[in-house]
């Protein structure tokens, strides 16, 4: 009869699946065709129980994908159905709802088989420049127009791909070979991950993972309630203003702790945009759950345990919970405020732990280069499409100051410029950070960014800007001041719009300057000697040191003369 691993056993089992999923995901950074895999990290991977429980998730990756994605392995088995699963299938959608919120995110999931019998799930997503229709943005009306849609079908069957499939894909998108190859790195990513399951399977001797299952699923579940047990057993409304596409857009959360979960409910949020800005419920609930998870238990893995107690609410239709066929291409750019409106009423609990508001959604744009159409073109004009990934200032912490162009929530990185001109013929001709645009206070937000993007000669664009925080700038946390908000123009002076594509003459660049995080507590209250250095790094004007921190004319002149010398603040 085998012996039942111990605790420490299965503790160590459980270490190793977590680095088991970031080797998987890690294979899928370093073979995907596209930069928002290879540069940005758009990304997630998980391994699950035979029940479709996910067990452990990497490390890199963002919570929107991996928090989506723990509730999407459950829609494959009901779709796919157990009886049709066999060893060498991998599955695939980019369902909205039942993936991870938009059509430009490819979930696959592959079965795992232990000696003929099903043990368990590798999922894996990442997020594909184009998915044909119109375009990643937000211009279309409903999700029809938003690009090919996969339901979650077979991919490939015992080994054989569906080529079929594979051709109806690359007769509806821009750029076929990439999204292709995007596709066969995320099958191959799971494989690693299966492969190296088997490998811990066979040195602990596991026919199954019912067991590491059980453990992980149970410790995790008593970890967050108890977490939750300790926090004031009351409620609070939070509510936030965002600017929206052609109106802004309230967000409004009331959080209840009550015993043994946390509800989040967004009775009261505003209803669907016409525009491609809606966000689906499994987006709005892995963000919100998200936010929960950092505030009580940052430190118990992510896991379908970790999550369970967190219950999340929103009204059908509204802006929180779209349903099909809305629009949802841009549902980040709601989904990654959800945080900031969850802190706004979780602050009211338990003062004194969360941020201060930061840029929120990412400060994405896509640029569509073609010939230039006002004259003839070089012989080597080229059509293309190229996504960069970029961020504004996260928000300063109770503690500590916010981190300058980090994206939070989302956690992807900004893309380098090599990377992003390398995918085509445009040119970044700044990027830099952006002083003053930390909101002051005891602990400062982090700074926004400038950016100014053009063509290579020859070439004209379309610039699908994808931003937000124009006339809702990030707002302070007792006492703490707001971030500076968005900005967008031509460099002819042309005011530009912070979402939808937008058409860039040959010749002409875009002027862009992303947000910055907010200040947490009174700006009178943060140490003169942490001024001063934020002066000679340039991260403060001196307008800004004497008006909202106090630095005197003498002080300003002896960080002058510090620095002149090279002497360290």
């Amino acid at each position: 009869m085998t012996q039942e691993p111990s605790n420490v056993a299965y503790q160590i089992m459980w270490n190793r699946l977590i680095s088991v999923v970031e080797e998987q995901a890690q294979a899928l950074v370093r073979t995907a065709f596209s930069t928002s895999v290879r540069e940005a990290g758009d990304l997630s991977a998980g391994v699950y129980d035979k029940h479709g429980n996910m067990l452990a998730q990497a490390v890199t990756g963002t919570p929107g994908h991996v928090n989506a994605m723990a509730d999407a392995v459950a829609h494959f088995i009901r779709r796919i159905g157990r009886q049709n699963m066999s060893q060498g299938d991998v599955y695939i959608t980019n369902d909205p709802w039942e993936g991870t919120g938009h059509l430009h995110d490819i979930t696959m999931v592959t079965p795992s088989f232990h000696k003929g019998t099903l043990v368990g799930f590798f999922a894996c997503t990442a997020h594909i420049v184009d998915i044909g229709g119109r375009g990643f943005g937000a211009d279309a009306q409903s999700v029809y127009e938003e690009g090919l849609y996969i339901p979650i079908m077979k991919f490939a069957d015992r080994g054989n791909v569906d080529e079929t499939l594979i051709r109806i894909i690359r007769g509806n998108v821009r750029e076929p070979d990439q999204l292709i190859g995007d596709i066969y790195a995320l099958a191959t990513c799971n494989e690693i991950g299966h492969r190296r399951l088997i490998d811990m399977m066979d040195e602990f001797n596991l026919d199954h993972l019912n067991g590491i299952a059980e453990f992980i699923l149970e410790n995790s579940r008593r970890a967050t309630i108890e977490a939750i047990a300790a926090l004031p057993q009351t409620s609070a409304t939070g509510e936030m203003t965002m600017d929206g596409f052609d109106v802004p857009i309230t967000l409004k959360v009331t959080v209840r702790v009550e015993g043994d979960r946390i509800v989040a409910d967004f009775t009261g949020t505003s209803g669907l945009d016409k525009k491609g800005i809606n966000c689906p419920l499994v987006y709005t609930k892995a963000y919100a759950c998200y936010a929960l998870k950092l505030a009580i238990a940052p430190d118990i893995p992510n896991n379908a345990a970790s999550l369970a107690p967190f219950e999340i609410i929103a009204p059908e239709n509204s802006i929180v919970n779209a349903l099909h066929p809305a629009p949802v291409a841009l549902r980040h750019i709601v989904g990654h405020f959800v945080p900031d409106a969850v802190y706004d009423a979780f602050d009211k609990i338990v003062p004194g732990l969360v941020p201060a508001e930061g840029a929120g959604c990412l400060c994405n744009f896509q640029v569509s280069l073609r010939p230039r159409s006002d004259a003839p073109a070089p012989s080597d004009a080229q059509r293309s499409e190229v996504l960069t990934f970029n961020s504004g200032g996260s928000g300063a912490r109770p503690e500590h100051d916010g981190m300058n162009a980090t994206a939070f929530p989302s956690g992807v990185m900004t893309m380098p410029i090599e990377a992003t001109e390398h995918a085509g013929p445009v040119i970044i001709w700044r990027k830099e950070l952006r002083p003053d645009s930390g909101g002051a206070g005891k602990t400062r937000g982090g700074l926004g960014q400038y950016m100014e993007v053009g063509a290579q000669e020859g070439h004209e664009f379309d610039i699908q800007a994808m931003f937000d925080r124009s006339q809702y700038p990030a707002r302070g946390r007792r006492g703490g001041h707001n971030g500076a908000p968005t900005t967008i123009a031509q460099d002819d002076g042309s005011v530009m719009q912070t979402k939808g594509k937008q058409f860039v003459p040959h010749g002409r660049k875009v002027m862009m300057a992303f947000p910055g995080g907010a200040g947490y507590g009174d700006p009178a209250e943060r140490p003169k000697e942490l001024v001063r250095r934020d002066l000679a790094q340039g991260y403060i004007s001196e307008e800004t040191a004497q008006r909202d921190y106090g630095l005197t004319a003498d002080d300003i002149a002896a960080v002058h003369s510090t620095v002149a010398q090279g002497e360290e603040i």
